[in-house]
């Protein structure tokens, strides 16, 4: 081998011992945020400096996930915000979506439960004051989708959402002079095979009521034995509830009708019968909810063919006497849908999904709208056992609205009444009624100012 030769030879090693050597150098580093091909452990380094608006901050993207789950477990979900001149109080409490709410027969308390597993006792009295007192009662192991109260407003029951039974809780006093409501021993026993739309108890206090989504409803007795099973033969139930009264027990569903029952007891107090009573027919279209005013005699319903109805139920229905339908009017409709015909069956109020639109019971004018008031699906809707609110709830807060159209609608009757009075002491009835009326509206259009 020349000279010429032996210098290509030494060059060209050199140049192969420093490509290798370049390439052992960057095998070493394994490539960041990957395992090394060593079959090594997986490097605990940050894949790459996380960058926020084109910065590096150096923190990795899996460590910010996590704590960004770990304050999301901890921050409560906004509550809806929801203003208006009509809205008398928005009662705060609950942590979770309320799902029913009923008011005690002697007007004193709103209940409310929630899948918080509390059910809270408000006081009516307090619904204008800045804070709203409440009792809270504890649903163990489970959690509470409808509540009732019982005709002595120290009592009531729920239906258990896990339990699918019955659970009656009664009011203590502690030791210290206060009050709390604790569960009885024993739950009602299992009977329902679909899930539960509704629970009631009779004003009489001698029986409870449950209806599930087949076409069932049962009727116990208050130690939680069953009386008599009735099938509805509506398809299926969307809504069924037990009159004020406490004599009846009505139904709706599938079929374009209310189908009401009369729960008959003896003189004695034993139970006898349920007996077919009467039937609301007139929508086209499946019924989805019913309400009844205070003393049964007055009924509304709304149905999926886009209109409610206004029934006059005092009839000898013992005699095949029929209801007579005394109002149609139009409206909104898309599930859930509720109605609540006030006590003194002067106005009625329908929910949709979100909203709430208020009616009279004169002419059918629509009066109020309230859109926009929750931010879930309206779960309930009730007036007070005076008229004077409306309530609603499908969130964590129950909004309390003045009923305004039925001051107004006090007013118009109790004119046209004093117009016809020729008593004295009829006529001061009357003129103090009507002031009544409007001294409150007074109030509650000065405040919306």
């Amino acid at each position: 081998m020349d000279g010429a030769s032996a210098a290509v030879v030494g060059v060209s090693l050199l140049l192969g011992a420093l490509v290798l050597l370049l390439v052992l150098r960057l095998g070493r580093r394994a490539p960041s945020g990957k395992a090394p091909q060593d079959g090594g452990k997986e490097e605990t380094e940050p894949a790459d400096d996380h960058k926020v608006n084109g910065e590096t901050t150096g923190k990795a993207p899996v460590l910010k996930k996590q704590k960004q789950h770990q304050r999301s477990r901890k921050e409560k979900p906004q509550q809806h915000n929801f203003t208006h001149p009509f809205l008398a109080a928005a009662l705060k409490g609950h942590s979770g979506s309320i799902s029913c709410l009923d008011f005690s027969s002697n007007g004193k308390y709103l209940a409310s439960c929630s899948d918080d597993r509390t059910i809270r006792i408000w006081s009516t009295k307090d619904f204008l004051e800045r804070e709203h007192r409440c009792m809270r009662a504890n649903v163990e192991l489970d959690h509470a989708t409808l509540v009732r109260f019982y005709p002595d407003s120290r009592a009531f029951v729920v239906w258990l959402a896990n339990g699918d039974t019955i659970r009656v809780y009664n009011m203590t006093k502690k030791e210290d002079g206060s009050f709390a409501y604790v569960a009885a021993p024993e739950d009602f026993p299992k009977q329902h095979k679909a899930p539960i739309i509704n629970i009631g108890v009779a004003d009489t206090g001698k029986f409870i009521m449950t209806a599930s989504s087949d076409t069932t409803i049962l009727i116990w007795d208050p130690k939680g034995e069953i009386l008599a099973s009735i099938n509805t033969n509506q398809m299926n139930n969307a809504f069924a509830a037990v009159s004020p009264c406490g004599r009846f027990v009505a139904s709706c569903g599938f079929t374009p009708d209310v189908k009401v029952w009369e729960v008959c007891f003896g003189k004695s107090g034993d139970f006898r019968e349920v007996a077919r009573a009467f039937d609301l027919k007139g929508h086209t279209a499946g019924v989805y909810s019913f309400s009844f005013s205070n003393d049964s005699r007055r009924m509304a319903t709304v149905s999926k063919d886009g209109t409610w109805k206004l029934w006059d139920t005092d009839v000898e229905y013992k005699k095949q006497q029929d209801p007579y339908l005394l109002l149609t009017g139009k409206c909104e409709v898309a599930e859930p849908c509720r109605i609540a015909l006030s006590p003194d069956a002067r106005a009625l109020a329908i929910s949709c999904s979100t909203s709430i639109f208020v009616y009279n019971s004169r002419g059918g004018e629509e009066e109020e709208r309230f859109e926009n008031v929750h931010g879930e699906h309206i779960t309930d809707l009730a007036f007070d056992v005076n008229s004077r609110f409306l309530v609603s709830c499908g969130d964590r807060a129950i909004r309390v609205f003045h009923n305004t159209a039925g001051y107004r609608a006090v007013m118009e009757e109790m004119k046209v009444l004093l117009k016809k009075a020729t008593n004295e002491s009829t006529r001061q009835r009357l003129q103090q009624q009507i002031t009544n009326a409007q001294n409150s509206l007074e109030s509650i259009y000065g405040k919306s100012k």
